[in-house]
This record gives structure tokens, sequence and C-alpha cells, in this order.
């Protein structure tokens, strides 16, 4: 499955989890660094309040997705666990998105 259409509630959760999925790594991997080995803080500010906001975007998004598609309880934590994960958010597309029924109920 290739959806990254945002006409459909998967599709929305795809690319939100990866954009929340890489600013978690460029957070983790380039701010924080910047930061404490070069004195630049206004990175992790930047950075971190991006990356705030697409993880609430992220819980929304999986809750939607668990909504609509009547997912288990099971796959919805473990999406939400994911999003706290370096590299989770990747891991749940290609094992718990992409594995899940993505039939809309409706």
């Amino acid at each position: 499955m290739s959806d990254f259409s945002p006409t459909t509630q998967l599709g929305r959760l795809r690319i939100v989890s990866y954009a929340e999925g890489a600013s978690f790594l460029i957070l983790l991997c380039i701010a924080m660094p910047l930061k404490y080995l070069a004195g630049m803080p206004q990175m992790v500010r930047v950075v971190g309040m991006a990356h705030g906001l697409l993880f609430v975007l992220y819980i929304l998004q999986v809750i939607q997705a668990k909504i609509e598609y009547d997912w288990s309880m099971k796959t919805m934590i473990l999406g939400i666990i994911a999003s706290v994960l370096p590299f989770g958010p990747f891991v749940a597309d290609a094992k718990l998105f992409r594995n899940a029924d993505s039939t809309p109920l409706a």
C-alpha cells in the first residue's frame, strides 16, 4: 500500500507519521548536538516546537484512524508508543498501518 493521499484517513496518518518521525530525528541528531556542542539553543526551540505540533497531530491521526477503520486497541496503543521512539513512526507505518484493515466503516 503506498497511499499518501491526503483525501483518506490512512493517507493523512502516513503523511503526518513520516513528518513526525523526521522531525524527531532532526531534533535528536541535529538540533540537540547543535545546542550542546555548538551553543545554539535556538535550534532546539524551533525544531522542538515543530516536532511538538507534529507529535500532537500524529496522536490525533492515530485515534481518528482507530475510529474510522475500527482498529483494535492494541494497534492504536502500539501506534502511539511508536511516536516516542526514534524511527518508531516509520516502523509503525511498515508493520502496523499497512497491515491494519484500512477499509472505512461507513
